[in-house]
This record gives C-alpha cells, structure tokens and sequence, in this order.
C-alpha cells in the first residue's frame, strides 16, 4: 500500500524538513524520518529500511548529488527512488540529476500538489502505486 511507504526527508534546514514531512503526511504518507545532510542519511539508509528518499541538493558534508551517487552505487539501496529538491532551477543541476539516477526534480519554493504530483508520478512508474 503507497501509504505505507517509508520516507526519508533530507535537508539541512530544519524548517524545510518539517515543511515536506507536513505536506508528505498531508498527502497520505505518514511514515517519515529526516537528516540534516547527505552523511547521516546514507547512515539512516543502510540501518533503516526506506522506500522513497527526498534530497535537498545543498547541504554540507556530503550534498545531495554525492548522497544521490552512493545510493545508486549501493546494491541494497539503489532501488530506492530519490526526489531531488533545490532552490535553483539551473539545468546543468536538473540534466545532472537526470543523469545520475534521480527519479525527478522539483524546484523550491513548489506546492503541495506539486510535490504529489511528482511523488505519484514516480510511484506509478515504478509500480509502487
């Protein structure tokens, strides 16, 4: 069941993490866990099973791409669909996102339905949904 899944929120604003957690749970996944960088969610991933990462971009010691590229190089975790979120819409950062496996990109500040809109649409293509 979708709303079941577990999500790992990842942002080195606090304010931010608590802001995606309320519109997550608002759109019927409850089930969330947060990180203040890219080193304790790879932490929190490999000890915890997650189905569903969203990443801010930039964040101090480990950023969002470098969090993105151990997670795809992980055989336990590269299955787990990450959402990259940034406050800059620069296509140089969408095209690398695209290029290292992130599942979509939304741009700060966005919506609610923005962000379920792009959490459904990856979950249908996976079959999650």
């Amino acid at each position: 069941m979708a709303n079941e899944l577990r999500f790992l929120v990842v942002d080195d604003f606090s304010t931010m993490r608590r802001i995606l957690r309320n519109l997550l749970k608002e759109s019927g996944y409850a089930e969330c866990d947060e990180a203040e960088d890219g080193v304790v969610a790879l932490q929190k991933l490999r000890n915890t099973n997650f189905d569903f990462v969203v990443s801010d971009i930039n964040m101090p010691n480990m950023n969002g791409f470098q969090l993105l590229t151990e997670i795809k190089k992980d055989d336990k975790l590269k299955h787990i669909p990450v959402l990259m979120v940034t406050a800059e819409a620069r296509k140089e950062d969408i095209v690398m996102a695209a290029q290292q496996g992130a599942a979509g990109y939304i741009v700060k500040p966005f919506t609610k339905a923005t962000l379920e809109d792009k959490v459904n649409l990856i979950l249908t293509k996976l079959g999650l949904k």
